[in-house]
C-alpha cells in the first residue's frame, strides 16, 4: 500500500504515522526526543525513528514509504529543508532534509514548522475544512499561529509568517524572551495563566487548566486572572483579523482544551472589539495532538503530487 512517513518531533517528545493517500494513519508510534542527551543525539533519534518507520511499512504494507514530511518546532527553512533554530532542541542550522533523504534511501523529504504543519492539517481536513481562508492559533507553553490561503500555509518571505504571539498588546508591559515587552504570549498562553493563577492563590504549582476549573467553580480571583488573559487574547486576535480578514479563526493549544469556559468570553470580547471588521467564525481546532503528523503527512504528499506532474509535464 502506498504510503508517507509523517514525523512531529516535539520538546519532549515525537509522534510519528504512516499516512495512506486518503489520508488514513496506517500505523502511529510514540518516542521521547532525548533532548536531555543534546542536540545531535536528538538528531540520530529523528533519523533512527525515521528509519524504523521505513522498516515497518515495507514488512506490514507491502513497500517503503514513497515520501517523508517532519514537523519541527524553532524556525524553519522548508525552501533549504534546514532546521535553523529550536531554543528547546538545543540545535542550529541542522540539514534535517538531506540526513533524512540520505537514511531513508534519497525518497523525497518535506521539512516544516510544526505550528504552521497544524494548521495545515487543520485547515484541510479539521476544523477548517473549506474555509478559503483561516487563521489557525495554538495556546500552548508560548503563542504561534498558521495563515492560510486556499489549502496552504504561508511561511512569509523570511519564514516568521504568523507569529502571532508576538504581537505587543500592553506595550511597556512583561519582558518577553523575543527582547520586546508586553507581547501576546506572555500575557494569554497556558504558561502566562499558569503564573499569573499561581501567584493570585499562592500554590506554585497551580497552572492553567486549575485555573479553568476555579473559573468554572465562580472563584473571583480566577475569573480576574482568566478575563486579563482572554481581553489580551482578543486584543492580538483583533489586530490579526484586521490584517488577515479570515473567515475562520481556529484556536488550539492546551488553553482551549478549556472548551466554553474560553471560547464564550473569548467570542464575545473579539466582538466587541470589531467596528468595521467582518468577524470570522471562531472555533475550536479538532485534530488534537494528531494535527502535526496528519500535516507532516500532507507535507509529503504535497511533494509527491508536485514530483508527479513535473514528470507528466515533462
Amino acid at each position: 500500500m502506498r504510503h508517507v512517513i509523517a514525523l512531529d518531533v516535539g520538546g519532549t517528545g515525537m509522534k510519528a504515522a504512516l499516512v495512506g493517500a486518503d489520508g488514513e494513519l496506517l500505523h502511529r508510534a510514540r518516542r521521547a526526543t532525548g533532548r536531555e542527551r543534546g542536540p545531535d543525539a536528538v538528531v540520530d533519534g529523528i533519523l533512527g525513528f525515521a528509519a524504523e518507520l521505513r522498516a515497518y511499512g515495507t514488512e506490514h504494507l507491502g513497500e517503503p514509504a514513497s515520501a517523508a514530511g517532519v514537523a519541527v518546532p524553532g524556525i524553519v527553512d522548508g525552501d533549504t529543508g534546514v532546521a535553523v533554530y529550536a531554543a528547546n532542541l538545543g540545535w542550529r542550522d541542522v540539514p534535517l532534509r538531506a540526513l533524512l533523504a540520505e537514511r531513508l534511501g534519497d525518497v523525497p523529504v518535506a521539512l516544516g514548522h510544526d505550528v504552521r504543519t497544524g494548521g495545515l492539517a487543520e485547515g484541510r481536513v479539521g476544523a477548517g475544512r473549506g474555509a478559503d481562508r483561516f487563521l489557525f492559533v495554538a495556546l500552548g507553553t508560548g503563542i504561534a499561529g498558521a495563515i492560510g490561503l486556499d489549502g496552504r500555509v504561508e511561511a512569509g518571505a523570511h519564514g516568521f509568517a504568523g507569529e502571532i504571539g508576538h504581537v505587543v498588546v500592553r506595550p511597556g508591559g512583561l519582558p518577553c524572551p523575543c527582547g520586546q515587552r508586553g507581547c501576546l504570549e506572555r500575557f494569554a498562553s497556558a504558561a502566562a495563566v499558569s503564573q499569573a493563577w499561581a501567584g493570585a492563590c499562592g500554590d506554585p504549582d497551580a497552572d492553567a487548566a486549575d485555573c479553568a476549573r476555579a473559573v468554572e467553580a465562580g472563584d473571583p480571583g480566577a475569573v480576574r486572572v482568566w478575563q486579563d488573559a482572554v481581553d489580551a487574547l482578543a486584543d492580538g486576535l483583533v489586530t490579526a483579523l484586521t490584517l488577515l480578514d479570515p473567515r475562520t479563526l481556529i484556536i488550539g493549544g492546551g488553553l482551549a482544551e478549556a472548551g466554553e469556559t474560553l471560547f464564550s468570553p473569548l467570542r464575545d470580547a473579539v466582538r466587541r472589539r470589531v467596528t468595521f471588521q467582518k468577524l470570522p467564525s471562531i472555533v475550536p481546532a479538532a485534530l488534537g495532538d494528531t494535527a502535526g503528523c496528519l500535516g507532516a503527512g500532507l507535507l509529503a504528499w504535497d511533494l509527491l503530487d508536485n514530483t508527479d506532474r513535473t514528470e507528466v509535464s515533462a
